[in-house]
Parts: C-alpha cells; sequence; structure tokens
C-alpha cells in the first residue's frame, strides 16, 4: 500500500493505461510540457511522446471534435479540460457526436472516448470556474457520467472509462486533487456503473456523490453522537444510476436523503427523486428530501460561496427531521 493523492491516482491511471494500449493518447491545453493545470499528466509527454500526449490551442470545440474523429477511427482518447466549465464551448461536439454517432451509425462506430477534468465549487474561483456540468449532461443520450470521490475509486474507475467502448464523462472535484489515501500496490478496475455502500445503517438513506460524501460523512459523525444510524451511498455512477444497490438502501431505511453539490433545479437529485418515486414509492415512509446548492451563479465572495452550497450542518438538521417525518 502506497499513500497517494488523488491527482497523482488520477495520473497513474493514464500512465498504466497508455503503457497497456499503444491507442490511448490524452488531448487537451496545457498537458503536455505543463503537465496539466492540476498537474494530472505531468511528465507524460516525456514518456511517451508529444503525439500521445497532445497540447492543443485554447479551442475546446475543435480539439473536442478531433478527439470523437479520433475515437471513430480506433484511438482512445482522453480529452482534458482544464476547467470542466470551458467544455460548454464544445457541447455540440459532445452532446451531437460523441453522444449520439454509435447509434447513428447503426453501430458501425464505437466512441471510446474519455472527457475529464476539474469541476465543482473551489475556494473563490468565481462562477466561471465553480461550474457543475452533470446536470448539463445527465439528459444527453449516449454518454456515461462518472464522478470520483476518493484516490482509491478516482485510479480504479478512471481505468474503466478509458477501456470502455463508450463516451464517459469523468467528473473531478477541484478540492479534492490533494485528498490522500493508500492505494494498492497491485492492479485494480472499478465497475462505472455501481454506487459505493460507504456506511450501512438503518435510520436513513443518504444518497451523495464527489466532495459532498466527505461533506456527509463529516454530518456522520455527528450523528452517530445523538444515536442515529445514517445509510451513505456514493452514486459515483450518475448515468446509468444504480438502482439495485439504491433500492436495496431504501428498502431498508425506508427514508431517503440527497446531498449534491449541483443546482437544485434539474440536477441530480431531481432526476433521483422522481426514479425513486416511480420505482420505490411504497417502500418510503417520508417524502424525499433533496439537499442541493442555490439556482445562482457562485459568488467569488469566500462566505458567500459557502452560504450557496450544502453544509455538514445543514445536513445533520436534515437527518434530524427527517427522521420523525411521516407520510
Amino acid at each position: 500500500m502506497a499513500e497517494t493523492l488523488l491527482f497523482n491516482a488520477l495520473r497513474e491511471a493514464i500512465d498504466e493505461e497508455m503503457a497497456r494500449d499503444s491507442s490511448v493518447l490524452v488531448i487537451g491545453e496545457d498537458v503536455g510540457h505543463y503537465g496539466g493545470s492540476y498537474k494530472v499528466t505531468k511528465d507524460l509527454y516525456k514518456k511517451y511522446g508529444d503525439l500521445r500526449v497532445l497540447d492543443t490551442p485554447i479551442a475546446e470545440n475543435s480539439f473536442t471534435g478531433m478527439a470523437v474523429g479520433a475515437a471513430m477511427t480506433g484511438l482512445r482518447p482522453i480529452v482534458e479540460g482544464m476547467n470542466m466549465g470551458f467544455l460548454l464551448l464544445a457541447f455540440n461536439q459532445i452532446a451531437n457526436n460523441a453522444g449520439m454517432l454509435r447509434y447513428t451509425s447503426g453501430g458501425n462506430y464505437k466512441i471510446p472516448l474519455v472527457i475529464r477534468g476539474p469541476g465543482g465549487v473551489g475556494r473563490q474561483l468565481g462562477a466561471e470556474h465553480s461550474q457543475r456540468l452533470e446536470a448539463y449532461f445527465q439528459g444527453v443520450p449516449g454518454l456515461k457520467l462518472v464522478a470520483c470521490s476518493t484516490p482509491y475509486n478516482a485510479k480504479g474507475l478512471l481505468k474503466a472509462a478509458i477501456r470502455d467502448d463508450n463516451p464517459v464523462l469523468f467528473f473531478e472535484h477541484v478540492l479534492l486533487y490533494n485528498l490522500k489515501e493508500n492505494l494498492p500496490d497491485h492492479e485494480y478496475v472499478l465497475p462505472l456503473d455501481r454506487a459505493e455502500l460507504v456506511r450501512s445503517g438503518k435510520d436513513v438513506t443518504i444518497l451523495t456523490y464527489s466532495r459532498m460524501r466527505h461533506h456527509v460523512m463529516a454530518a456522520v459523525k455527528t450523528l452517530e453522537k445523538e444515536g442515529l444510524d445514517p445509510e451513505v451511498i456514493d452514486l459515483i455512477s450518475l448515468k446509468p444510476l444504480d438502482f439495485d444497490t439504491i433500492g436495496e438502501s431504501v428498502r431498508k431505511t425506508h427514508r431517503v436523503i440527497i446531498v449534491e453539490e449541483c443546482m437544485k433545479s434539474g440536477g441530480i437529485g431531481a432526476e433521483l427523486t422522481a426514479s425513486i418515486n416511480d420505482r420505490l414509492f411504497d417502500e418510503l415512509d417520508a417524502p424525499v428530501l433533496r439537499l442541493a446548492s442555490q439556482d445562482i451563479p457562485t459568488p467569488y465572495n469566500g462566505t458567500l460561496e459557502n452560504l450557496t452550497i450544502v453544509q455538514p450542518p445543514q445536513i445533520v438538521e436534515a437527518v434530524q427531521k427527517m427522521v420523525t417525518l411521516r407520510i
């Protein structure tokens, strides 16, 4: 076991997959000689050359379109967005090309493409650098959406995403890159479509993902002192949702709280709530409760920024309220 930072876990995943498969390459702004804006691709160009770790102009629509074409012809591109918010400039290439071409070609083309990079609300990065794009892309057919939350799952999930024959949007949180964890010395690959049971409990199911996993676990420490026993599930797969794991938990606790950093209107939590009501309504002892970010652009001011996203005390209060609710 070796202690590894999350950004280095991602780098290890890319390095191992590039060594394993010569069709894997990295495309993006400053991914080569600079090593990426968060050093996920540091020094890889020295090992694999400038054509497999390709620095691009500042033109997200162009290099994402190029990556889609490369995937169609047998390569396995990894597109790094310097900031995931910038990839809105490539929305057409991601939605109309990457997501659709396997279907509109009648299966003649596979699109083994990973689009990854930093996102989420950071520390005073401003509105345009604090985007949460999962809500933008969850309605696009043909895409898989994955959110990593620990160094362990970041490495295992990224390796799986690179090997997948479908386009995968791989969400990393800008404030988790320096998270540390001991990783196995042996190779491992994690399933892209499975949630993780982080903590088993009986009182309420808390569904969360990305950075909010850690806010939830901070709240759990307080709840345990009060004698409450929440079950915590890290969704990991935002599309498709793992309803086997979710359903098993809801049938046990009969109460659900969703904690996300995405916006409340039209977010992942909104889809989750609708799906739970469709599939598991008779199992619920209380309405599904959503905790999400304010529906406003993220302020630059640090105090206001903190007020826009869910904090551990709000999660504690929500659980306390939930265990007393009945339909």
